[in-house]
């Protein structure tokens, strides 16, 4: 059933709802972002009131809209007619751009990803996402022989990326994709040896992966270029715990502390807001399947993420889509990014 609160009309918890207040923190000097899975539903499906995003010029005007300052878009089949409008855009509004690419799969793709890094580039793109996982390790790799043929895949994609970002002058930000625990992701960067290849860090995908969330944002602070900016919340279920992204204050995420870590490690670092709204993810700690590519997990590991599941086990009802007609779906994925950048800009000076 829905709550009271998803009745609300839409014009309730659009972006006029976003407001400064005489309470809220002297503002950065930067501003809040997005990224474009913030608005997965938005993407393909819309409402009168909150149509859908046909591509990203449209994400773009959201922005101006929303207060943001600026996002991280994909880059695929653009045209030198479109890079000029993205750049327009950008340039009109004041707006930051970060792009996202797939590394390339082969030598055969190598083309494909230069050309691509190329037109970022003149989109006005210095920091490029990537990924070297598309799913999730515990959910994708059934065995440890195949865990390690992709980790050695995904490194050739990464060397065959790295000389291309050289090339351009344009930097590459590997997110923690639910692949690479913090430790080994420490590894494959320094492993890279590259002024151009950094972190884009998720501030909360290694919880999934046992990872403590502040001791991740620690850890891969000195190397990160960018973030993808969240707050998740846990609760339990009979094959382990549910992992969700909430709006920004909801979650176990020491939001203020890491923005002070990263700032300090890198002043440029940039907040991209990442507030997936999808049913909650389920983490099957209690299964074999979970472990066969994690080898001699320390057993501390194991008990932190247990101890933060029952210790800070969400209140609230984690946010879910399957219960809600497409509407309501479109209506509660702007409610919470909403909600987000209210609380960036209140509690946070973003």
């Amino acid at each position: 059933m829905n709550s009271p609160r998803s009745k609300l009309p839409t014009a309730a918890i659009t972006l006029a709802a976003v407001g400064a207040s005489a309470a809220e923190p002297k503002p950065r000097a930067k501003r809040l972002g997005v990224s474009t899975n913030t608005y997965g539903v938005r993407w393909r499906n819309g409402t009168a009131e909150l149509p859908a995003f046909k591509d990203s010029l449209d994400l773009l005007d959201h922005c101006v809209k929303l207060g943001a300052g600026g996002a991280q878009i994909l880059v695929s089949r653009w045209t030198n007619d479109y890079v000029r409008q993205v750049r327009e855009r950008v340039e009109q509004h004041g707006l930051y751009l970060e792009g996202q690419i797939a590394l390339p799969k082969d030598e055969a793709d190598v083309a494909r990803f230069d050309r691509e890094v190329a037109l970022a580039r003149e989109a006005g793109v210095g920091i490029i996402r990537t990924v070297m996982l598309g799913g999730r390790r515990y959910e994708n790799f059934t065995t440890l022989e195949a865990w390690n043929e992709h980790k050695a895949r995904a490194w050739h994609s990464l060397t065959l990326a790295r000389p291309i970002m050289a090339k351009h002058r344009v930097k590459l930000a590997v997110e923690n994709h639910k692949d690479w625990r913090a430790d080994e992701m420490v590894d494959v960067i320094k492993r890279s040896d590259s002024e151009w290849i950094g972190v884009n860090l998720d501030l909360g995908n290694n919880v999934a992966l046992l990872d403590e969330p502040m001791a991740v944002i620690e850890l891969l602070a000195p190397l990160t270029l960018t973030t993808h900016f969240k707050d998740m919340a846990v609760q339990d279920y009979e094959d382990g715990f549910l992992l969700s992204e909430v709006p920004l204050g909801d979650g176990v995420v020491d939001l203020k502390r890491a923005i002070a870590i990263l700032e300090k490690a890198n002043p440029a670092v940039q907040f991209n807001l990442e507030m997936i709204t999808r049913d909650p993810l389920k983490v099957p700690i209690y299964t074999d399947q979970y472990w066969v590519t994690f080898g001699e997990l320390r057993a501390r590991h194991l008990a932190e993420t247990l101890a933060l599941v029952r210790h800070r086990s969400s209140a609230k009802p984690l946010p879910a889509m399957s219960d809600k007609t497409l509407p309501e779906r479109v209506a509660f994925e702007e409610r919470n990014n909403v909600a987000s950048f209210n609380y960036a800009r209140r509690e946070l000076g973003l």
